[in-house]
């Protein structure tokens, strides 16, 4: 196609300032790249936005409500009981938004090469884009555009308001009784913050079990610590449908046990993502999607299209801030650094932010039995860890699988106090493809989480 007329020439585009964008853009600049930088709305994406760190800002404070709640516990006394101030709960989470958005919009403002546009991108062609009525055009052109909450067609949604995790962040005030639809990691976490603000909790998710992609070990132990603080947990809910009632909306879950209908006060849905991929004229580029709106990229993370590439939720590869930044580092690599880096040798690790949180990487011990695999796992309890102990905080557990022959960690699970940074040690040594026997040889710090590693590494069985 040929170049519009009136088009403004750049060595790159960058469509959205999420995780990924503006650090490339970082990149390309110190390069000597003229770098376009279109962003339609916040700056920082999902995660400074509407995902990490409100999130997680807000799980800080149901931690410090429930440790207050706790506080008899461990000697400390408290004139009444606790009461939750959620303006301020609100307050602290939009400053810490607002922080971090001005930041990011400051950088890429006096970033030298760098032009900021402010506006909906679209694509004119494969390597042409217009924003509020500007073309652009340019050789490389990357796509960051994030994801956003997934609103199924169930029976009477459209009928009932609803609130999703980006809602969630703003409430000021304290629901009476929060149904949650959806037990996986972004339902959980608001269930059990919002438990311990006070909130009257109900969990409904559709499988057999919550969080169904983790071992049922896993599972079954995550859905005893919620219960155990008062959230009522509803499995099963193959027939979910909506209603509105005097008192809120009726949530119609259609489980084989309990009652068929829960009303709340306010619904919130988390049952899942979809890319921001549906208005960016793809189809005028040339540039093809999955089934589900993923753009579909290969392993240096290109599209159809060469020299355009797709980076963050909106290629499918990676869901987190971490991949979205992992997605960076592997552009930079390749088109600047002249290496050959792959997603597809990157290690899939995460974490759930409950309280004990969860720390993931590598396969679960279910994923590693259908390999066929001789096993070796070890599982330790968290009552088994003197610094977990030692803080009163005993609930989970540890658990690796290693490939027998090879003697190398498969993958492994750590749902504990410390659990999403005692992971990293595992991480490390898989990313280092060494023997798991390396961490014998190491002096682990006394008392930590960490500590115990070599320990549950040296008691692994056969897996049987």
């Amino acid at each position: 196609m040929a170049e519009p007329d009136a088009a403004r020439r750049f060595d790159a585009i960058i469509i959205g300032a999420g995780q990924a964008g503006p650090s490339l853009a970082g990149r390309l600049t110190a390069a000597g790249k003229s770098v376009a930088v279109i962003e339609r709305h916040h700056f920082g994406g999902t995660c400074v936005n509407t995902g990490c760190k409100p999130t997680k800002t807000l799980v800080a404070s149901a931690y410090a409500a429930r440790m207050a709640q706790r506080a008899a516990e461990y000697g400390v006394v408290l004139d009444g009981a606790p009461r939750i101030d959620m303006k301020k709960v609100q307050s602290r989470a939009g400053k810490i938004i607002r922080d971090g958005r001005a930041g990011i919009e400051t950088w890429l403002e006096g970033m030298d090469g760098c032009t900021v546009f402010r506006g909906h991108a679209r694509f004119t062609g494969a390597h042409d884009v217009k924003v509020a009525g500007t073309a652009l055009t340019a050789p490389h052109i990357f796509i960051n555009v994030g994801g956003r909450a997934s609103v199924p067609d169930l029976p009477g949604l459209g009928e009932v308001p609803y609130l999703t995790n980006s809602a969630m962040v703003e409430l000021e005030a304290v629901p009476a009784h929060l149904v949650v639809v959806g037990g996986s990691y972004i339902g959980l976490e608001f269930a059990q913050m919002f438990r311990r603000f006070g909130s009257r909790v109900t969990l409904v998710e559709k499988s057999g079990r919550l969080i169904a992609r983790e071992d049922e070990d896993v599972s079954a132990t995550i859905r005893e610590i919620v219960e155990a603080e008062g959230i009522e947990v509803r499995t099963g809910a193959e027939c979910l449908s909506f209603a509105r009632r005097d008192e809120g909306v009726a949530v119609r879950v259609g489980c084989t046990e309990g009652v068929p209908e829960i009303v709340g006060s306010h619904v919130l849905l988390a049952i899942g993502r979809r890319p921001n991929t549906d208005d960016l004229g793809l189809d005028a580029a040339g540039i093809s999607t999955d089934g589900r709106g993923y753009i579909t990229v290969d392993d240096h993370l290109q599209t159809s299209v060469p020299g355009v590439y797709a980076l963050g939720d909106c290629n499918g590869r990676g869901a987190f801030t971490h991949t979205a930044y992992n997605d960076f580092e592997i552009v930079a690599a390749n088109l600047l650094d002249g290496q050959d880096w792959k997603v597809s040798e990157r290690l899939p690790g995460y974490a759930l932010y409950t309280d004990p949180p969860l720390g993931r990487v590598g396969m679960t011990e279910a994923k590693a039995r259908q390999t066929g695999r001789t096993l070796l796992v070890g599982k330790r309890p968290m009552t088994r860890v003197g610094r977990a102990v030692e803080k009163g905080e005993t609930l989970g557990f540890m658990k690796v699988v290693v490939d027998a022959q090879t003697q190398r960690i498969l993958g492994a699970a750590i749902l504990g106090t410390g659990g999403d940074e005692a992971i990293h040690g595992l991480l490390d040594i898989m990313n280092a493809d060494v023997p798991y026997t390396v961490f014998q040889r190491a002096v682990p710090i006394h008392p930590t989480v960490s500590e115990l590693i070599p320990t549950l590494l040296a008691e692994m069985q056969p897996a049987t």
